[in-house]
């Protein structure tokens, strides 16, 4: 599967790069210690397009096609993956309300997702449940023409940004297998019973909002179900390729962004009277992180094509396989940032420390390095 960039592609990337040069990277760093999330960020990189592009242009999107997606993530992520994080999730979940969800749903809340006015979120993972989707707690039991959701889940980003979610939920606890019983659910997330706290004592990534969310009692409406009933993890597994590519992007963005800075510093610093980006050991770092960057870039580049176009097995193959290259990677190439920096990359004055503190969830959400493994060997053995 091979991929070709258009001058049109060429286009977003200098457009996202200028906005992450300009308006990111000078207040990553504040953002970061303050682990504040950038809400006056993420509605200026809306009225550019960069908030959930994929939104289609009827519903005040930008419609942009599964690779301009791509770039768009990794460069918001090359000037900042902490509020590259926040403005790039901001459409978490919408990608299921454009395939699956009613009419209504889509004229209600896509337009403003796009435009700046609210961010969503996707409500899966849950304290005991993280990989194991099908393994998920949180019920929803009919009562009339209602049906009330009970769970706590965990991890979510934009937890308490949100304006409304789409919740994983066990509407046939009983069904054998369990992934037959699962059931998405369009929740507003001000409906009583809704109880946000926010996760702080992250690693990296800070500027985004993560979250537990409890879901005490919750009642919406039957018209409220996403799709169709008990075939909610069928719905989410159609994404699980787009949003492994999304975050192998991400990685890319990290990696670069690391690799930007470890050339930078060496061009400057300088030791025995000579650069230190004149040193034989150096330049052969240098020259390994810019070949990992570009391999990782080129397999992530070459998933979002096959997701793109429906290439089903192909896409899921590749976009594992995107994920685990480039998020292995980016925390490689960000720890020989930091080594070319020396001491000074071991603290703050410096954003590599950071880069590599942000990288290392990369091998984690979306599914595990470990995971990613079994998809591929699955399709290939």
């Amino acid at each position: 599967m091979t991929f070709q960039l258009t001058g049109e592609h060429e286009a977003i990337r200098e457009a996202v790069r200028k906005f992450g040069e300009e308006e990111i990277t000078p207040v990553a760093q504040e953002h970061d210690e303050n682990k504040e999330y950038p809400e006056d960020l993420r509605r200026e990189a809306a009225e550019l397009d960069f908030v959930a592009p994929g939104i289609p242009v009827e519903y005040d999107g930008a419609g942009m096609d599964k690779l301009s997606a791509t770039i768009v993530t990794e460069e918001l992520w090359r000037a900042d993956p902490g509020i590259g994080s926040a403005v790039g999730s901001a459409g978490f979940g919408t990608d299921m309300i454009i395939e699956y969800g009613d009419e209504w749903m889509k004229e209600e809340w896509l337009p403003k997702v796009a435009n700046g006015e609210s961010a969503s979120c996707s409500m899966i993972s849950e304290p005991a449940h993280g990989s194991n989707v099908a393994g998920i707690e949180t019920v929803a039991e009919q009562d009339g023409d209602e049906y009330v959701i009970n769970g706590n889940k965990m991890w979510i980003t934009n937890g308490t940004v949100a304006d409304v979610g789409v919740a994983m939920t066990k509407t046939d606890p009983e069904a054998e297998p369990p992934h037959r019983g699962i059931t998405a659910f369009l929740v507003p997330m001000d409906t009583d019973g809704v109880k946000t706290e926010k996760i702080n004592n992250k690693l990296g990534i800070r500027a985004s909002d993560l979250a537990e969310v409890v879901l005490d009692d919750v009642r919406v409406p039957e018209e409220n179900i996403i799709g169709e009933k008990n075939k909610g993890f069928y719905q989410l597994m159609d994404f699980f390729a787009s949003g492994r590519t999304s975050v192998a992007a991400q990685a890319v963005g990290a990696a670069q962004g690391a690799l930007d800075a470890a050339v930078e510093y060496a061009n400057q610093r300088e030791q025995f009277g000579q650069k230190i980006s004149e040193f034989q050991a150096i330049e052969h770092k240098i020259a390994e992180m810019a070949t990992n960057v570009e391999a990782a870039r080129s397999l992530t580049y070459r998933a979002a094509t096959a997701v793109q176009n429906d290439r089903d097995d192909t896409a899921v193959r590749l976009a594992s396989m995107a994920k685990l290259f480039a998020s292995e990677h980016a925390v490689d190439v960000a720890d020989e940032a930091i080594q070319v920096h020396g001491g000074a990359g071991y603290v703050t004055d410096h954003p590599v420390e950071r880069y590599y503190r942000d990288a290392r969830i990369t091998k984690i959400y979306e599914g595990t390095s470990e995971i990613q493994k079994n998809i591929i060997s699955d399709r290939v053995l």
